[in-house]
């Protein structure tokens, strides 16, 4: 009987610790993506605030312009097209994207490609 009681004391030990490590086990993963995220935005600002005039940009809304003046602390003026200045925030400048990466345009090759397969496919009326 002796027996019985002290394996149970035993056992009730460690259930008391399960709510802990239960908790434990859901703060953990919240953490350490926290931290990512800290890190992510600080890296973010950091580029947002070493734009130049020249550099290319893309905007939160999708928009990829030319950065044409950075003197100002919180705007920034983007070419959106030739001719057309626009002032953002720079909080809105997504990512830097470099100055010879081509826009994404289809090669000749492509195009004839694609014109073949919409060709072959059947027309349902």
């Amino acid at each position: 009987m002796d027996l019985i009681l002290a394996q149970e004391a035993g056992g009730s030990g460690l259930l008391s610790l399960l709510p802990f490590l239960i908790i434990l086990l859901l703060f953990v993963p919240l953490f350490l993506n926290g931290r990512k995220q800290r890190r992510q935005m600080q890296q973010t600002q950091t580029m947002q605030q070493a734009l130049e005039d020249g550099d290319v940009v893309v905007t939160t809304s999708g928009l990829r312009a030319t950065v044409v003046d950075a003197s100002y602390e919180d705007t920034i003026d983007l070419e959106i097209a030739e001719g057309v200045v626009t002032t953002w925030l720079r909080a809105a400048i997504r990512e830097k994207v470099a100055a010879d990466e081509p826009a994404e345009e289809n090669t000749e090759a492509e195009q004839s490609e694609q014109q073949e397969q919409s060709e072959n496919k059947p027309t349902i009326h």
